[in-house]
Formats: structure tokens, C-alpha cells, sequence
């Protein structure tokens, strides 16, 4: 297959020519620890993005639950429980290969987030999982970060996005259903598909 991108930056000094110099608060706004104030964002965010990679690839996986699911253990480490999912555990696989992992942490109605990079564990712990229950279910594992960079991310893309004003959002009634989509692609019939998604909805959350 052709390449169709052409023209290529290749080095960091080019990406910095075209970019420039970040300014003396950027370059000085990550810290190596969880303080106060991270902590306080996480325990307000229901919703994280997680980003893994192997030698296959990279993956970015969504994980959420009520405010507070994340576990902030000490000021470098924090637990992630791995709630009923498709059982492909992605995200899981890759950590085994390679621990560097990058999370994003979103609170609804604040366009700032909060990015963490450090390294996984897959943890088994009961003692520590039991603190993650809900809903009178503990969860089998917990992704587990050891933290090594901690900093906020301006709002810039929130901002651009319009992301928490439902004013903006735009129309989906063109939007083809994610039991259609599940089908198309996995070739499965879609009334079972759609059943099978449904239950997965009510039945299998925790």
C-alpha cells in the first residue's frame, strides 16, 4: 500500500523548529509524585483513558465507574480495578510485554485533565482489591501504576471540542448503533449481537 503521508517531520530538532519552545511553565509542570491536588482530581474523576503498547501495537482503553474508583494507595502509587469486560483484556496482555503505560484522568465539567505515565503491574492482591468493591463485588484483579510523571494538561482540546456543552454536540440519528457495528464487523448475526450487548449492559457491569 502506498504511503500517503509524504512529508515527514524526522527529527526533534525539526519538530521543535516547526513547534517551538514550550514556555518556563510547561517545561516545569511535571512532578514525580502525586500531591494534594492530583489526588484530589482523581478521587473527583469517574472516567480515565489508558494507554498500553506491545510489540504488536498500541492500545488506548476506557475505564470508569463512580468518582473516587481509582485508588490512590501512597503519593506514588495508585490501583486501577479491572471491572467484567469482553474477557480480550488488551490492555492486561500489553502490561504483561511492556509496563510503561500513560493515563488520562477526565472530571465532567472541567476542561483541564490530569495525565499520569509511570509503570504497570497486574495486581492480585485481595487486600488491596477488597477496597475496590462495588456493589457488593470485588473485582478478580487491579491494574496497579507505580507513578513517574504527574502533571495537568491545559484545556485546550476540551475547550475546542465543546465536549461538556450539549449544545454543541452534534446529531447521531445517522450514527449506525454499536450492535450494528459489533456485527459488520465481527460478521455475527445482529439480533444476537444487539441481545448479547443488552445483557452485557445489565447484567455484567460488576
Amino acid at each position: 500500500m502506498p504511503d500517503v503521508f509524504l512529508e515527514k517531520v524526522q527529527t526533534v530538532e525539526e519538530l521543535q523548529s516547526i513547534g517551538g519552545e514550550p514556555s518556563k511553565l510547561a517545561a516545569n509542570k511535571v512532578i514525580n509524585f502525586m500531591d494534594e491536588n492530583c489526588e484530589l482530581f482523581i478521587s473527583h474523576s469517574p472516567f480515565l483513558t489508558i494507554a498500553t503498547s506491545s510489540s504488536e501495537g498500541s492500545d488506548v482503553s476506557p475505564r470508569g465507574d463512580q468518582p473516587g474508583f481509582v485508588k490512590v494507595i501512597d503519593q506514588r502509587h495508585l490501583l486501577i480495578p479491572e471491572r467484567p469486560g469482553n474477557k480480550r483484556m488488551d490492555s492486561l496482555r500489553n502490561i504483561l510485554e511492556n509496563p510503561n503505560v500513560g493515563l488520562l484522568f477526565i472530571v465532567p465539567g472541567r476542561e483541564e485533565t490530569l495525565r499520569i505515565n509511570g509503570k504497570a503491574c497486574i495486581v492480585k492482591d485481595q487486600l488491596l482489591l477488597e477496597d475496590c468493591e462495588a456493589f457488593g463485588k470485588i473485582p478478580l484483579l487491579g491494574i496497579g501504576i507505580e507513578v513517574k510523571e504527574c502533571f495537568i494538561h491545559c484545556g485546550k482540546a476540551l475547550k475546542r471540542s465543546h465536549l461538556f456543552e450539549q449544545e454543541y454536540w452534534p446529531s447521531i440519528d445517522s450514527l449506525p448503533s454499536a450492535a450494528k457495528m459489533l456485527a459488520d464487523h465481527s460478521k455475527l448475526e445482529s439480533e444476537s449481537v444487539s441481545k448479547s450487548l443488552i445483557e452485557s449492559y445489565t447484567e455484567r457491569l460488576y
